[in-house]
C-alpha cells in the first residue's frame, strides 16, 4: 500500500505537527500528545476531554474548539491513549467547574480513562464520565465488553459541548451527555479493509464482491458477510437494525458517516437511500450530517447513526461550533 508518510513509527507525531501548523487556534503538544483549545481553561466553564486511538480523524482532535471539546488525547493508531495524557488534558482545561471525560467503549480506553479520572481527582479536579456504546451490530467484540462506541460519540461531544459553552454545571453537562449516549445508535458497513501504517496492507481479508455488515471502526468483525449489495439495500439493512433497537417516538439526528475511503459522491447517494428508508418507516429527521467524521483510516464503507432528540437537544445541536472538523454558526 502507498501512504503519505515518512516512517510508520512517526505517523502520529508527524500528523500532530501538521495539525499545529494548520490550526493556530489549537495548542498541540506533540511530545505529550495532547490537543487543547488555545483559550482554555475558559473561566467558569466545564471542560470536555475525550480521546482514543488515531486513525479515526477528525475524531477526536478535529473536534476540539468552541462548542465541542476543550481537549483531546490521541493514542497510537487504533491504540488507546495513556492516563498521563488524559490527566494533562484535564488539568489544562479545568477552570474549577470540573471536567467531563467522554469515553468510547473499548477496553483500553475504559481502563485508562478510569485510571486518569482517579489521578485527576487526586489532584483536585472534579471529574464526571460518560461511556458511549452506540453500535448495535454486535455485543462483546474484539476490543470490547458490551457494545462498541462509534458515531454516537460525535453527537455526545457536540451536544454536551454546546451545553458546557452555555455555562451549564458539571452535573447538567454530564446528564445531557448520558441522555445523548443513551439515545444514539449506529450501524456500519465495510466495502474494503483498512490498512494501518505499521502493517502496510489490509488488516483483514474481505474478498472482492463481498461486504461486511456491522463492521467495527478498527476492522472488528460484524454480523455477517454478504455478496455486494446496492446502496438502497444496504440502507435498508442498516436503518432496520437501528430502528429495531432504538424505536424512536420523535425526531432524530442522522449522521451518514464515511469510513475514510468512500467519496462524498457515494455518501450523498447513500444518504438519499437512508432518508428514503427512514421516511418509509415513519421516522422524522430533524437534522442530517453527511461526511467523513469517524473514520477507519482508508476503509471504504459507511455508517449510519441516529439520535432521538427533543427541542432542547435540537437547540444544542444548532448552537455555534468552531472546530477543524465541524463548524457552523460562527
Amino acid at each position: 500500500m502507498k501512504m503519505l508518510m515518512n516512517v510508520p513509527e512517526r505517523v502520529v507525531s508527524d500528523a500532530l505537527r501538521g495539525m499545529a501548523l494548520a490550526h493556530p487556534e489549537l495548542v498541540v503538544d506533540v511530545d505529550n500528545r495532547v490537543i487543547v483549545r488555545r483559550d482554555a481553561p475558559v473561566a467558569g466553564k466545564v471542560g470536555l476531554v475525550s480521546g482514543g486511538g488515531s486513525g479515526h480523524e477528525p475524531l477526536h482532535g478535529g473536534f476540539v474548539g468552541h462548542g465541542m471539546l476543550d481537549a483531546a488525547c490521541p493514542g497510537e493508531v487504533f491504540t488507546s491513549p495513556v492516563p498521563d495524557q488524559m490527566v494533562r488534558a484535564a488539568a489544562a482545561v479545568d477552570s474549577g467547574a470540573g471536567v467531563l471525560l467522554i469515553v468510547k467503549n473499548y477496553t483500553g480506553d475504559v481502563l485508562n480513562f478510569d485510571m486518569a479520572a482517579e489521578l485527576a481527582e487526586d489532584e483536585g479536579v472534579r471529574i464526571a464520565k460518560v461511556l458511549v456504546q452506540d453500535d448495535v451490530a454486535v455485543t462483546d467484540s474484539t476490543y470490547t465488553a458490551g457494545r462498541r462506541g462509534t458515531g454516537g460519540t460525535l453527537f455526545v461531544e457536540k451536544l454536551a459541548g454546546a451545553a458546557a459553552e452555555e455555562g451549564a454545571e458539571l452535573d447538567r453537562v454530564a446528564a445531557i451527555a448520558r441522555q445523548v449516549a443513551d439515545s444514539s445508535r449506529s450501524f456500519g458497513v465495510a466495502l474494503s479493509a483498512c490498512s494501518t501504517p505499521a502493517k502496510g496492507g489490509p488488516t483483514f481479508d474481505l474478498p472482492d464482491g463481498e461486504l461486511e455488515l456491522g463492521i467495527g471502526i478498527h476492522g472488528e468483525p460484524g454480523r455477517e458477510r454478504r455478496a455486494m449489495m446496492t446502496s438502497g439495500e444496504i440502507a435498508e439493512v442498516a436503518v432496520d437494525a437501528l430502528l429495531e433497537d432504538l424505536r424512536p417516538d420523535g425526531p432524530v439526528l442522522a449522521l451518514v458517516n464515511g469510513t475514510g475511503g468512500t467519496p462524498l459522491l457515494e455518501l450523498y447517494g447513500f444518504n438519499a437511500e437512508v432518508q428514503r428508508v427512514l421516511t418509509e418507516r415513519g421516522v422524522a429527521v430533524a437534522r442530517t450530517l453527511v461526511g467523513n467524521y469517524v473514520t477507519s483510516l482508508d476503509m471504504a464503507g459507511a455508517s449510519v447513526t441516529l439520535c432521538q432528540v427533543d427541542e432542547d437537544l435540537l437547540r444544542l445541536w444548532d448552537a455555534p461550533v468552531s472546530t477543524p472538523g465541524l463548524r457552523w454558526g460562527r
